[in-house]
């Protein structure tokens, strides 16, 4: 299965929570690493909208909805897997 490529990304999810350092749970230091920061971070949007053409997976189902994952590469080097919900 495919996602649409046309999916939600919140601007916020990238500005307020990836591209920002945190204690725990970062995410922001292995996304600079490719490039991705506050000032760019359109780039990243666009990084994680082209994965969608790769392959979703289901994941699980509950009251919230779907999840699934997508797997691929950000940059030409930073192997990922993200997680996307369908309502």
């Amino acid at each position: 299965m495919f996602l649409p490529t046309d999916s939600i990304i919140s601007s916020e999810k990238l500005t307020d929570y990836l591209l920002v350092f945190k204690k725990e749970n970062d995410k922001s230091k292995f996304l600079n690493s490719g490039g991705y920061a506050l000032e760019n971070w359109e780039e990243l949007e666009k990084a994680l909208r082209n994965l969608l053409k790769n392959e979703a997976i289901f994941q699980k189902e509950d009251t919230f909805g779907k999840y699934y994952t997508v797997s691929g590469t950000l940059a030409g080097q930073l192997n990922v897997k993200t997680i996307w919900f369908q309502e």
